[in-house]
């Protein structure tokens, strides 16, 4: 589909992407610097416009702006091997599953800190306390203590008085 000019709103309604997105990637050189009209308006092309929905699309599953820069200067070449497409697909699909990992130990931290918590009326809180503790698991949920389960708090790990 191709357009005539389009001035940043447009293309921002024809993309998906807004405005201060475009104005971002085009300050950061992932995409060209738009033409300007001679009241310093810029414009976009139907070409333009694609390339921005590329990179939402890219963004949507998750690639970083250095990965899309690389996914652009890949898709731009026509001659491209597409095994470089793959191997960056493939890593970014390893962080993905590094994240996941992360976010799984997070939530088990966070399961087992809701699950020891009365909720009640008392002061005293494991969730807080875990926070608080110097030796906190939480900043660091894939971690474990001498085999010990990940995300058992610090409270539970004391010794009663």
């Amino acid at each position: 589909m191709e357009f005539q000019s389009l001035n940043i709103g447009d293309a921002a309604d024809a993309s998906g992407v807004s405005a201060k997105m475009i104005r971002h990637y085009e300050e950061i050189g992932l995409i060209p610097k738009a033409r300007r009209t001679d009241a310093g308006y810029r414009t976009y092309s139907g070409n333009e416009v694609h390339e921005l929905r590329f990179i939402k699309q890219a963004r949507n599953l998750g690639f970083s702006t250095k990965q899309i820069a690389q996914l652009l200067k890949l898709w731009r070449d026509r001659r491209r091997p597409s095994g470089k497409v793959k191997q960056l697909t493939l890593e970014h699909i390893r962080e993905l599953d590094e994240k996941i990992r992360e976010m799984q130990a997070m939530k088990a931290t966070l399961e087992h800190l809701a699950k020891h918590c009365h909720g009640d009326d008392r002061p005293d809180c494991p969730i807080l306390e875990e926070l608080a503790s110097p030796k906190s698991t939480a900043h660091a949920p894939h971690c474990h203590d001498d085999g010990a389960r990940a995300g058992k708090p610090a409270a539970a790990r004391r010794k009663p008085r």
